[in-house]
């Protein structure tokens, strides 16, 4: 059994942890909730030896207090930690990182029993055991952390938030692989912000606040508890208010009934709504149009066309004026031809134009005298 009893921590002035006392018995799942920085992975630093700050109190396995001892010796002591972020070594594959797990005493006598009883929780290490482990996905490596852990033989297993970072379906995955670990009578202490998985495979649980343990309680009565619900479960949120029932004094509030009318009663004519007739409606507009002079009818759309129709003309003698015009007959400025800018000499005017395309690159080579006083020109 794994016993913490009046575990404070300190960072300097700071307090993360102050008077937990938690219980951890073989075969049983306990779960540690509470928000972010309530001192939840502090406790289980302190336990596993690893703790940066100054620890106060008392851890106890077996008997055994491991307070002030060094990790690798709490780790002989039969208390094993899967540290938030897996820790897992990338580069090695997954047999590597099994083996090294195994480098506690009591763990090397039985390596090959608890590596058998890894891989029957963990069938895919097996497949897996040549892979290197940061080519593998997030549940997998969470496996082999597990894995890993679990092959120093330990009596008691800690996890911090195993769950991060994996999906729903690789989260239940664990949490079912975590029940098989209890079954093998080891137990279980994990930090978890998934309650609702947590305590489903859970025997207890413990609540953090402010640096305090301020609730344990069987897990199933916590999943009952509307406190645990409302903060860490999401329940509550959505529920529908109490309706309000008036007492003897107060009297029933007066909510007056109405009656929707069938459609065929509320339908009106179209003579109602217009106040005239249909018939008497056209007949006026008819009047009207008839009355209103024809020129203003027409004119509108007469005086685009005519526009138009001129426009049309214009162009076309203006076309036809082209057309017919004479050709003017070349002066003797345009035939006569164009004299150049500059004189140039006689003796051009009998050579062909030379167009320069592409020149040669000039080098030029120097050789040092025998003399050794200078460089002489090639």
């Amino acid at each position: 059994m794994l016993e913490l009893t009046d575990v404070t921590v300190r960072y300097g002035q700071h307090r993360a942890l102050e008077g937990a006392s938690v219980k951890v018995a073989k075969g049983e799942i306990v779960v540690i909730l509470g928000a972010n920085g309530a001192g939840k992975s502090t406790l289980l630093k302190a336990a596993s030896g690893i703790c940066e700050g100054a620890v106060q109190g008392s851890v106890r396995i077996d008997g055994t207090e491991l307070t002030g001892l060094a990790a690798n010796k709490i780790v002989d002591a039969g208390l094993a930690l899967v540290p938030e972020g897996r820790g897992v070594f990338p580069d090695l594959s997954v047999r590597e990182n099994l083996t090294l797990g195994a480098y506690a005493d009591r763990a090397r006598d039985e390596e090959n029993v608890t590596l058998d009883r890894v891989y029957s929780l963990f069938p895919k290490l097996r497949e897996r055991g040549k892979q290197i482990v940061r080519t593998m996905s997030g549940g997998e490596q969470q496996m082999v952390a597990i894995g890993r852990a679990m092959m120093s033989n330990p009596t008691i297993l800690t996890l911090d938030e195993p769950s991060l970072g994996l999906s729903p379906l690789l989260s239940k995955e664990l949490f079912q692989n975590l029940s098989k670990v209890r079954d093998l009578g080891i137990g279980v202490l994990m930090v978890e912000q998934n309650a609702k998985q947590s305590l489903a495979i859970a025997d207890r649980g413990y609540l953090i606040e402010n640096a305090h343990v301020v609730h344990e309680d069987s897990a199933e009565n916590l999943m009952r508890d509307p406190a645990v619900q409302a903060a860490y479960l999401g329940a509550g949120a959505s529920e529908a208010p109490a309706t309000h029932r008036p007492t003897e004094q107060e009297p029933e509030p007066v909510i007056e009934s109405f009656a929707i009318k069938p459609r065929s009663q509320q339908t009106l004519s179209a003579d109602a709504l217009l106040g005239s007739s249909i018939a008497d409606l056209v007949a006026r507009a008819s009047d009207q149009s008839a009355a209103r002079p024809a020129a203003a009818v027409t004119k509108p759309a007469q005086v685009p066309v005519d526009r138009l129709a001129a426009a049309m003309a214009e162009i076309e003698r203006a076309a036809t004026a082209a057309r017919n015009r004479p050709k003017a007959a070349p002066t003797r400025r345009t035939a006569a031809p164009p004299q150049p800018l500059r004189q140039e000499p006689a003796q051009a005017d009998k050579a062909p134009p030379v167009i320069e395309v592409y020149r040669a690159p000039r080098v030029e080579v120097y050789r040092r005298q025998p003399d050794g006083t200078g460089f002489e020109r090639k």
